[in-house]
């Protein structure tokens, strides 16, 4: 009597396998690229909000400067002692970043918030990519602030834009 017995692993089988395995790792694949992806949405928001924060301190202190009913001079004088001498800041167009046309930098409200500001207002622990830069529009008026990020976030470039960004 011959019995053939199989002591072996079959093509079919083999092939299968490496079937499932390809599968489960493009599932893995797919779920990493998400969570990443909503981590860089994440720390981009803390970070804009952290500099929102610090940025409304100085729009309140400039309006409480300015007092009631501030005439153009006292506006800019102001507005350039606090924001240019006490932050620090910088005409948004002295930045030297290339910067969408989103975001306004040739207003005279527009200010780059460069590294060593980011310092002096104690949120120094930013890491910013090569040519990434935070860009603040303060509006004294009606004491609001935008934040700009000139990399962005899926071609939104404000806070306000990259707030309601759901992943």
């Amino acid at each position: 009597m011959n019995i053939k017995r199989n002591n072996g692993v079959t093509l079919v089988a083999l092939i299968v396998t490496v079937i499932i395995l390809l599968i489960i790792a493009g599932i893995a694949t797919y779920s990493g690229i998400g969570i990443i992806r909503n981590a860089n949405l994440e720390a981009l928001k803390t970070n804009m909000l952290l500099i929102e924060a610090k940025a409304k301190e100085y729009v309140e202190e400039v309006s409480f400067k300015m007092g009631p009913t501030p005439d153009e001079n006292n506006r800019a004088n102001v507005r350039k002692s606090v924001y240019e001498d006490e932050a620090g800041l910088k005409k948004g167009t002295d930045s030297g970043l290339s910067t969408p046309s989103e975001i306004p930098t040739s207003d005279a409200t527009c200010y780059y918030v460069s590294p060593d500001t980011l310092s002096k207002w104690g949120i120094d622990n930013i890491e910013l990519e090569d040519g990434e830069g935070y860009f603040v529009k303060f509006d004294e008026t009606n004491l609001t602030v935008e934040v700009y990020n000139n990399i962005g976030f899926n071609g939104k470039y404000t806070l306000t834009e990259i707030d309601q960004i759901e992943i």
